[in-house]
């Protein structure tokens, strides 16, 4: 390791020494668990280190790092609440609607309507929709296959679960 590099991971642990507790302290005020605040630690750490390449990696100074621990925060929070959102959609979506995978209903009304609109679905969404429900495989699993990253196949599926439940909303008041 070169003399400078060695230097500046001197500067840095000093740096650490000095402020971590205090970073974390504030991690954890904007976090709802402590598991929550050290990832939002590490994750600005690693954004505070790319930040630095034009200063020589040297350690930043505190306010931009209390300031890029409040936009994470801030990022992180919005994710959260948009994957809560989300997830309760489609929780609400698929109550009460496991019995288009009962073959016993497969001539029903229903199951033809429903049927119908997977079919109707665009490409991409219907092959993510039929891989995770018939196939069983993890969004990873279904990217890994598709070539796409598994927050394209977690999004892809979650849209055709909208466009299905905007579709046949009348069948879930029936």
């Amino acid at each position: 390791m070169s003399q400078v590099a060695s230097e500046r991971g001197a500067e840095w642990r000093d740096w650490l020494d000095q402020n971590a507790s205090r970073l974390l302290a504030y991690a954890r005020a904007r976090c709802a668990s402590p598991e929550e605040a050290e990832d939002l630690l590490q994750e600005a750490l690693i954004k505070l280190w790319s930040y630095q390449e034009e200063r020589g990696f040297r350690p930043p100074d505190l306010p931009l790092a209390f300031s890029v621990m409040r936009f994470l925060g801030l990022d992180h929070h919005r994710r959260k609440g948009r994957r809560e959102r989300r997830d309760h959609k489609i929780i609400e979506f698929q109550k009460g609607q496991d019995h288009w995978l009962d073959p016993a209903v497969e001539d029903e009304e229903e199951a033809a309507l429903l049927r119908d609109q997977v079919e109707s679905l665009p490409d991409k969404l219907r092959e993510v929709l039929i891989l995770k429900l018939w196939g069983g495989l993890t969004f990873a699993e279904i990217g890994e296959l598709l070539s796409i990253s598994h927050n394209t196949a977690a999004s892809r599926y979650r849209y055709a679960l909208e466009q299905l439940q905007k579709e046949l909303k009348h069948l879930k008041r029936l």
